[in-house]
């Protein structure tokens, strides 16, 4: 099977992350934080130092990074962390979205209207300026935070998250950012983009394994938490722990899991974010001009906007989800359907049945593009 799913979750795995679980599963058997002995503390110190590893990844400081299950088990915290501050607060909260989010935003923020939330929607234009114009003019004396991906899951396009960023900063609001699609692709840094909370997976960019998540805060705004236990730490207190990371993370982190997301970093770092989108940017390059070639092939990109490698596509007459199944019988992996994005397909006139995605990785090749390109055409001559 040829895989060109990555914008789901990364595979396969670099050899390096692979040795690096397996390993992790024999050396770190205790539970991190929690004892005394010394297979807890080096499976303690095995995580921290993944900390400390993504914290200078993307400018933050080692404390502040938080171990999650996946980007929305992050979002969640955030979202609904920010808001329970200010609800408990009786402070009114406004919330601006983008028009490509992902279920993982849209739904923790729906769900929040039922405690006195609100939000309102901006349309991504391919004109960056356009934009932050309409983020800009949603904002109003109650806005406390936007929450937003960094790019589409969806249609791959990237949002001027720096200048959202700056935007957030001069009024004083939260940025809580989805980054998903663009952690471990493209360089993120907290502090120069003006972030303030960065939610991302651990098994998509970062090469980590299933199951893994980060959130990574600056400290400027309070996080109230969502969920309470063992942290292995103010035992003795009934209220939950008040700092971080322990606060937010209670219950046995994944240690494998967390080693497993250490070791991509470190395959990023040697690799290098520019080679990585590069490779992908152009496979994506290729895989356009190939189905440009085809009749009755439809590409949803806009001119003017910056895209990250994804590229969604449909064949006439064909629905998304029987055009994938099609391509998994001739060996080939890619994601048809709506992606748990309708805000995102409603956007690129692809509702109700969406679109098919194609998201390569660094490790796909040219010749796995044009094989799939030519089973692509086969399928269209066949209708």
């Amino acid at each position: 099977m040829i895989y060109f799913d990555s914008a789901a979750t990364t595979y396969p795995k670099p050899a390096s992350v692979r040795s690096a679980a397996a390993d992790a599963i024999v050396r770190y058997g205790g539970n991190p934080g929690r004892s005394g002995h010394k297979l807890s503390i080096s499976a303690s110190s095995a995580v921290y130092s993944v900390r400390e590893k993504a914290a200078q990844m993307f400018g933050a400081e080692p404390q502040n990074v938080v171990f999650t299950s996946n980007c929305t088990h992050s979002i969640n915290i955030a979202v609904k962390g920010i808001a329970e501050e200010a609800l408990r607060e009786k402070r009114d909260f406004h919330v601006i979205i983008s028009n490509l989010e992902h279920n993982s935003v849209v739904r923790p923020v729906y769900e929040m209207t039922k405690r006195g939330l609100t939000y309102s929607i901006a349309e991504v234009h391919p004109d960056d300026d356009v934009t932050v114009m309409n983020f800009e003019r949603l904002i109003t004396p109650k806005t406390a935070a936007v929450v937003c991906t960094l790019g589409s899951n969806v249609t791959g396009q990237l949002l001027p998250f720096r200048r959202i960023g700056e935007m957030c900063r001069r009024h004083g609001i939260c940025f809580i950012a989805d980054g998903a699609q663009v952690c471990g692709v493209l360089p993120v840094n907290m502090q120069e983009d003006n972030i303030n909370i960065l939610c991302m997976p651990g098994h998509k960019g970062l090469f980590g394994i299933s199951g893994t998540g980060l959130m990574i805060t600056d400290g400027k705004f309070p996080i109230y938490h969502i969920m309470e236990g063992g942290t292995g730490s103010t035992s003795l207190e009934l209220e939950q722990t008040p700092f971080l990371p322990e606060g937010l993370e209670s219950g046995t982190v994944n240690t494998v899991g967390i080693v497993s997301v250490g070791a991509g970093i470190d395959f990023i770092n040697r690799y290098g974010h520019d080679r990585i989108s590069d490779h992908e940017n152009a496979l994506c390059s290729r895989f356009i001009a190939g189905l440009e070639r085809l009749d009755g092939v439809r590409i949803y990109r806009r001119d003017r906007a910056k895209y990250l490698p994804i590229v969604l596509f449909n064949l006439d007459g064909i629905l998304p989800e029987e055009a994938t199944s099609l391509l998994s019988d001739r060996g080939f992996a890619l994601r048809g359907g709506l992606h748990c994005s309708g805000l995102a397909h409603k956007a690129a006139g692809t509702l109700p049945n969406g679109a098919i995605r194609f998201s390569p990785s660094c490790f796909n090749t040219t010749v796995e593009t044009d094989m799939l390109c030519r089973a692509i055409g086969d399928i269209c001559s066949k209708r």
